[in-house]
This record gives C-alpha cells, sequence and structure tokens, in this order.
C-alpha cells in the first residue's frame, strides 16, 4: 500500500507531531512505501535546521533526517506557510534578502501541487494534526 502523510502539528506542542514520525516507522517496517510526507501549516517548523529539543523530548528533525536517509523519503514543506514561519532555504534566504537560511538537510519547498500530486499517487492519505491536534 502507498501511503501520504500530512503533518499539520507544531513539532513539539502537540503529540500528533510524534505520532506521524512513529506511524511513518511502522509503515515502513511493515513493507508499505510512504510516497511522499508534507508538512504544512505550524509542521514545517519540523524543517527547521536551529531547532534544539530538550534532551527529554523526542528529536523530530532527526528521526525524519533518519527516515529520509535510510528510505530516500520525499519530504516536502509548504513553501507558503515556510516563509511565514521563517524556515527558508537559500534561494527564498536571498529572495526575502535575509542573511541566513534554516531549511534542513533532507527536506524541500515546495507548493500544494506537490501534496495534490501526492494525493492522487497515494493508496490512502493520513493527516495528522491540524485544528484539533
Amino acid at each position: 500500500m502507498r501511503f501520504t502523510l500530512v503533518i499539520q502539528s507544531s513539532p513539539y506542542s502537540q503529540q500528533s507531531a510524534t505520532t506521524a514520525l512513529r506511524f511513518c516507522k511502522q509503515v515502513l517496517a511493515q513493507g508499505h512505501e510512504v510516497y511522499r510526507v508534507f508538512f504544512y501549516g505550524d509542521a514545517v517548523l519540523t524543517a527547521n535546521d536551529f531547532n534544539a529539543p530538550a534532551v527529554d523530548e523526542t528529536g523530530l528533525l532527526k528521526g525524519w533526517q533518519a527516515l529520509q536517509q535510510t528510505h530516500q523519503l520525499d519530504l516536502v514543506v509548504c513553501i507558503a506557510a515556510a516563509v511565514r514561519r521563517g524556515v527558508l532555504n537559500e534561494h527564498e534566504a536571498g529572495r526575502y534578502e535575509k542573511k541566513g537560511f534554516n531549511l534542513a538537510a533532507g527536506f524541500e519547498l515546495s507548493g500544494l501541487g506537490q501534496l495534490a500530486e501526492a494525493i492522487a499517487c497515494s493508496d490512502r492519505v493520513i493527516r495528522f494534526g491540524g485544528a484539533h491536534g
């Protein structure tokens, strides 16, 4: 089965962000395919390379990066949501005349077209977080 995951919650304010990572690990362990992971809304903060979680918190950034490396996951960050929240790649930092960029390795900025395409190409789309957590 081919899955797309849509993550909408902030990485450290709701349990759903951690649940998404655990779910993804289990899907892959069971031999399924994860077509794309799309970070939207406050979830784009997951891809901020400047994240420094407390020692007793799940390191979501490093967890996603490890899965991306091992399984060549497509980790897509909504560009509009990211720019609003200060998560920029080198190109967007230059475009907005910022001094630096902070999009973590393994993630890419893209638009909602990537989400639409993933929905069309997946058997299941699972959403984590959002307005009600």
